[in-house]
């Protein structure tokens, strides 16, 4: 398990105040704010805890201001509702007095149904494609000073983009783009963390899509970004520590606004989860 993937395990393990109440910590990296992922992340390990024999099948998140990365983030969990089927939960979580971010999730016993899904897309597997290391020793110096910074540092999470034109060119292209994903470590046969790991995992890249079509990247200094609402459903149970292929698009931009969404394939092909993001893209007017 490498570094990164063990402090993440870490700040997801909550410490319990109360009943229905956490405390969670960040990582100091020299973050300015706290990356979104790991509100989600958190606010699902909360929610989790809470519930019993059911797994989350959906979460719809908002943030509301930016979290402090050098003070604990506390968690409060409201159980709206523990049905015959359902259990619904509402989270918000708190920094300096202020609601940050707020959550609602919901849990559902297992039942068989009727069932179909969408086709995965056609790409090489991840083994066919650069890995991280690799990409490093060969791109590092071509691509631009702000993705050279967040190549070189350690993640938990391994990204092996199947098209690489996307890093190493500003051309405008088509907002979509296709990422294997996974944790680089075991994470053990907890599926509400395997949940709350993709769920940190799927804010990475998502709203990076929309930039794409105006050949922008997420460390623009020109930008401001921000996401703003953020939703996951689970489908069917997963591994995180397993390759998954995330696939995105960003049907509209406008307003300052971007809206993206994504799907996330196994290897053998079956759709375990997919999400939804709309993000702030605000040009930054000159001093």
């Amino acid at each position: 398990m490498s570094a990164a993937l063990d402090e993440l395990l870490s700040i997801l393990d909550l410490e319990p105040l109360e009943r229905n109440l956490y405390r969670g910590l960040s990582p100091q990296v020299g973050w300015q704010r706290v990356f979104g992922g790991q509100v989600i992340g958190q606010a699902l390990v909360a929610a989790s805890r809470t519930v019993e024999g059911r797994a989350a099948h959906s979460l719809h998140a908002y943030f509301l201001r930016a979290g402090d990365p050098a003070v604990p983030i506390i968690y409060e969990v409201d159980r709206i509702r523990d049905g015959g089927s359902f259990s619904t939960r509402r989270v918000v979580a708190i920094q300096h007095g202020h609601a940050i971010f707020s959550m609602g999730a919901s849990f559902h016993k297992e039942e068989e149904g009727l069932e179909h899904q969408m086709a995965m897309p056609d790409v090489p597997p991840p083994e066919d494609l650069p890995s991280e290391a690799e990409l490093k020793e060969k791109l590092i110096e071509r691509v631009p000073a702000p993705v050279k910074a967040y190549w070189q540092a350690e993640r938990p999470i391994e990204i092996r983009p199947v098209d690489l034109s996307r890093y190493l060119s500003r051309d405008e292209q088509g907002p979509s783009q296709l990422v294997w994903i996974k944790a680089t470590g075991t994470l053990g046969d907890d599926p509400a963390l395997h949940q709350c790991v993709l769920a940190y995992a799927s804010d990475f890249t998502l709203l990076d899509t929309a930039l794409i079509a105006h050949g922008r990247f997420v460390f623009d200094p020109n930008l401001m970004l921000a996401s703003l609402d953020h939703a996951v459903w689970f489908h069917e149970p997963f591994r995180a520590d397993e390759w998954l292929l995330y696939a995105q698009d960003s049907p509209s931009s406008g307003a300052s606004r971007a809206f993206c969404r994504g799907t996330l394939f196994t290897r053998e092909g079956r759709l375990v989860a997919s999400t939804a993001q709309e993000g702030l893209v605000r040009e930054r007017k000159p001093k």
